[in-house]
């Protein structure tokens, strides 16, 4: 009762925009698109399921992006068939899914994913089965699983440059939200109400920065009016859903451009709640450290090199770990279980807004660690390191702290010029480290006694990618 007494409050100052019931359909001389530049696999989904006497369409970014002169990254299909009627026609598809039941489709390595055309969903649970929909107090869908017509699936999608719908046989665009005008004007605009969408679905605010940051497009400014405001919403989220969220965001190329809209949106702090205050605290060192590391990545990924998770990761959350290092340290802790202790809480923490899995967890903690043993080059400890399998990412994660102006002392250069000397010229390194110790009047360490040794506060430089 109280839901609807609020929904009844507030739905007079919606601004609602008109449905379109009758889309404006483009024909094959009104755009550049033709169905041969799509995959044939998702032309033969369309054209199986059309033949069995269910509409097709291609739909989404397989028709936006063409339309843009990218290549998609996938191709998915929007039917009328329902996803047990799907299965029933492809000997090669499987149902997943239970918040969004969909249909994969595999192709050796491709898989055209089916949606069964979906109605907008009920404002309350009361006007439909709860087995196939639900909200939750706070309006967010749970469940949706609502089939309906062909338009209203256009209304029901997220963004109107996702809602254009590509006819294979006719080469036909069906437009039902004015998504090719938003195309040509650059801009992503919410379908209906921007706050109302945004309460059913809270990762709808990372998706509309993520268009805009993969198209080079601007968020229309009634759809960005309420993000602000609403961010704290994705705390709401659940951890698994927003570590896939933010790999897509970070990993399409355009991170840094990405971040930027992130923290313009006030959205980074909710996904990485410690980088932000460290970032508050400094912001030109944290954010000159981030910046380079999401550069770095954005050109490796144009360059077509891999990239993994826990390089990036250690980079957005580095800023907010020196400074617990350096308290546990003036607790008496030595600088390497310092370093060791506050990661694991750090990490421990991050995990808690993006569910960080562990494949990707220990490499970080071995990055961060590897800052506290390349300073400790003598005797044999320089070689050791060097054959250490994590030594090239922590290498190339001091050369970033450098880069983003921390003073280290020269031991990016030294590592560097290490790593390509002979033998002979490595010995000569490690005697002169010595000798500058002993000019210097650093003292002596002792074999035992622990307590006794000079604590370090965390090194730091760089410059490197660090994703090999």
């Amino acid at each position: 009762m109280l839901k609807k007494l609020i929904q009844s409050i507030r739905s007079p100052l919606r601004r609602q925009r008109a449905v379109r019931t009758t889309p404006e359909v483009f024909g094959n001389q009104q755009h550049s698109l033709r169905r041969d530049q799509f995959s044939r696999n998702a032309v033969s989904v369309v054209e199986r399921l059309q033949k069995a006497g269910y509409q097709a369409y291609i739909v989404g970014g397989g028709v936006r992006d063409p339309l843009l002169g990218i290549a998609p990254k996938d191709f998915d299909v929007a039917t009328s068939a329902t996803p047990e009627q799907v299965r029933a026609e492809f000997r090669n598809a499987r149902v997943i899914g239970r918040r969004f039941k969909l249909v994969h489709v595999h192709f050796g390595r491709e898989i055209i994913e089916v949606a069964t055309f979906r109605a907008n969903h009920p404002v309350s649970d009361d006007d439909t089965d709860s087995a196939h929909a639900s909200r939750n107090e706070a309006g967010r869908i749970l469940r949706d699983n609502v089939y309906g017509t062909l338009e209203d699936d256009a209304q029901r999608r997220d963004f109107t440059i996702n809602a254009l719908y590509f006819d294979v046989t006719g080469e036909r665009i069906l437009d039902y939200a004015h998504g090719v005008h938003d195309i040509r004007n650059r801009l992503v605009r919410l379908i209906g109400d921007p706050e109302q969408r945004y309460l059913e679905d809270p990762v709808r605010m990372l998706r509309a920065v993520r268009f805009a940051a993969k198209l080079d497009f601007e968020i229309e400014k009634h759809s960005a009016a309420p993000i602000r405001r609403l961010a704290h919403l994705l705390n709401e989220i659940p951890s698994a859903r927003l570590f896939d969220e933010v790999l897509k965001l970070l990993l399409s190329g355009k991170a840094e451009r990405t971040f930027e809209l992130l923290n313009d949106y006030g959205l980074f702090a909710p996904l990485f709640p410690a980088s932000a205050e460290a970032l508050a605290r400094n912001p030109e060192y944290a954010g000159k450290l981030i910046r380079q590391a999401l550069a770095n990545t954005d050109a490796r990924i144009r360059q077509g090199k891999p990239v993994t998770p826990a390089f990036l990761f250690a980079a957005l959350l580095w800023p907010a770990l020196p400074a617990r290092v350096l308290k546990l340290q003036d607790r008496g802790m030595p600088p390497i279980p310092a370093m060791q202790e506050a990661a694991h809480e750090l990490i421990i923490e991050q995990c808690k807004r993006t569910a960080v899995p562990k494949r990707f967890t220990i490499p970080i903690r071995e990055i961060w660690d590897m800052q506290e043993r390349l300073p400790r080059r003598h005797g044999k400890k320089a070689d050791l390191l060097l054959e250490n399998p994590r030594f090239r990412a922590g290498y190339d994660f001091l050369l970033l702290r450098e880069s983003a102006g921390e003073e280290t002392g020269g031991l990016g250069d030294w590592w560097t010029d290490y790593q390509e000397a002979s033998d002979g010229e490595r010995r000569g390194m490690i005697r002169n480290l010595s000798s500058q110790d002993e000019s210097s009047g650093a003292p002596r360490k002792r074999r035992r006694g622990g307590s006794n040794r000079r604590r370090r506060s965390p090194r730091n430089s760089g410059e490197g990618t660090g994703n090999e």
